[in-house]
């Protein structure tokens, strides 16, 4: 294995993330645990007792408690984050029109595709970066996917290459070279969602979702806490304990880009998309990793039935704890639209609170969600103008311009959604999900469409 592919099965690797995992959930760390915590960052990666050492680490930061002033409430089982829910939680179903519902789903499909697509080639960069290059090839603010068929001193200044890329020769993701939707992470888990659904029923369990993941994708498929879980799903720990065990990545945004599908197949129903998409987070997530997911697929649930951006924002808010820090941050998103803020000034404070160039907070759910709900309302309904602010500012871009664009596609519909952004995407897919290759995306809409009209929970408008 190479030395990247090792990265996240490496305990090595990880007690700097979890202690700024264990200080962000509010736990006492003490003399002794800052004690090893010094000894672990002062030892050579290749000493062979830093690995237990490291493990030994990870364990006792997980047993300490919670400091008493800690002023969040935050569960990770299904009965007691519902109980944390607002007390306006919407619990009855919105009754929804079957005309055009086809076409939403297929929106939402195509909208993810194009906004991962427009962020896939960047990566990893730096807002500031981003900014320079959109500048000056013409495309800023974002009016068009990124091409590497620029000028040679402008790609050299910002290290454009043709090279590269994690998932073989057709993830290059800039536009000139794209003849599909290509493979990637966010869109190999909402492919998954779809295959556990279709197997097993609305009634599919956080298990089904784990056999599924070991069915049909491979292990170096996976990234950050999905690549822990699966590791300790193969040592036969069941969910949730394969979701903390020694995992560090725990509240980082894996669990959020997973779950568009269950706010797909729950038009109108925030609630049981948001259950749905706890079954599947619980597997490799824990508090504000699972918040996001539910958040997610609550909001695609109810952007099906509502184009009004603040509400679809608040009936994701309404499927997790009050009390809960992404509920925080997401309210003052809210309240920066409400005052007027201007984006830009809006992205400043995120960056402020979270550091970019920090991992941690570069992956976490909690900065990336601020920055998908800012998209979404600062973007005014539109697709591009959605994702294109989604991109610039920075952190995890194309996470979260899927997951931005999939909600715009589901409330405007495939037919709405500007032919120069759909065009491209050549209505294919390439997936690393075994069994499905190269598939049409407009058939993937049509399974979600089956899925749909054997929903025992939606209340279909007369």
């Amino acid at each position: 294995m190479k030395a990247s592919e090792q990265y996240y099965l490496a305990y090595g690797h990880h007690f700097e993330i979890e202690r700024q995992q264990a200080i962000d959930e509010g736990r006492e760390i003490g003399d002794a645990l800052d004690a090893s915590y010094g000894k672990l960052a002062a030892m050579q990666p290749n000493d062979p007792q830093r690995e237990e050492m490291a493990a030994a680490y990870l364990d006792e930061m997980v047993r300490q408690p919670l400091r008493a002033d800690f002023p969040f409430v935050e569960p990770s089982t299904l009965p007691e984050i519902q109980k944390e829910r607002p007390d306006a939680n919407p619990t009855s179903k919105l009754p929804i029109p079957q005309t055009d519902l086809a076409d939403k789903v297929y929106g939402a499909w195509l909208g993810r595709s194009a906004g991962c697509l427009l962020g896939q080639p960047i990566e990893g960069w730096r807002k500031d970066r981003i900014a320079g290059l959109l500048k000056e090839t013409g495309n800023f603010p974002v009016h068009y996917y990124i091409s590497s068929d620029i000028d040679p001193e402008i790609a050299k200044k910002y290290g454009v290459t043709n090279e590269g890329g994690s998932y073989g020769n057709d993830s290059v993701s800039w536009i000139n070279n794209v003849k599909h939707m290509v493979e990637d992470d966010d869109m190999n888990y909402t492919i998954i969602g779809l295959a556990v659904v279709e197997k097993y029923g609305y009634g599919f369990s956080p298990d089904d979702v784990a056999e599924t993941w070991l069915n049909l994708l491979p292990l170096l498929r996976t990234c950050t806490a999905e690549r822990i879980a699966y590791r300790n799903l193969v040592n036969r720990m069941d969910p949730p304990h394969s979701a903390a065990y020694r995992n560090v990545y725990r509240e980082w945004i894996g669990a959020q880009i997973r779950v568009d599908l269950y706010g797909y197949i729950n038009p109108g129903n925030p609630v049981k998309a948001a259950e749905m998409a706890w079954r599947d987070a619980s597997i490799s997530h824990v508090k504000n990793g699972i918040y996001g997911a539910m958040w997610v697929a609550a909001m695609l649930a109810a952007a099906a039935v509502t184009d009004n951006r603040q509400d679809v924002i608040q009936a994701g808010l309404g499927q997790i704890p009050s009390h809960c820090r992404l509920a925080g941050d997401i309210r003052s998103v809210l309240l920066w639209y409400e005052e007027l803020v201007p984006f830009d000034r809006v992205v400043e404070r995120i960056h402020h609170k979270y550091d970019e160039s920090n991992p941690h907070h570069w992956c976490h759910t909690i900065s990336n969600a601020m920055i998908v709900a800012a998209s979404l309302l600062y973007g005014e309904g539109e697709l591009e103008a959605t994702i294109g602010l989604a991109v610039l500012s920075g952190f995890d871009t194309d996470c979260n311009a899927a997951t931005a664009g999939s909600i715009i596609g589901m409330q405007k519909g495939a037919r709405a959604l500007p032919e120069k952004w759909v065009k491209p995407l050549n209505d294919k897919i390439r997936s690393g999900v075994d069994g499905f290759g190269i598939v049409p995306l407009s058939e993937l809409a049509g399974r979600t469409m089956k899925l749909i009209e054997n929903n025992p929970y939606i209340e279909w408008m007369d």
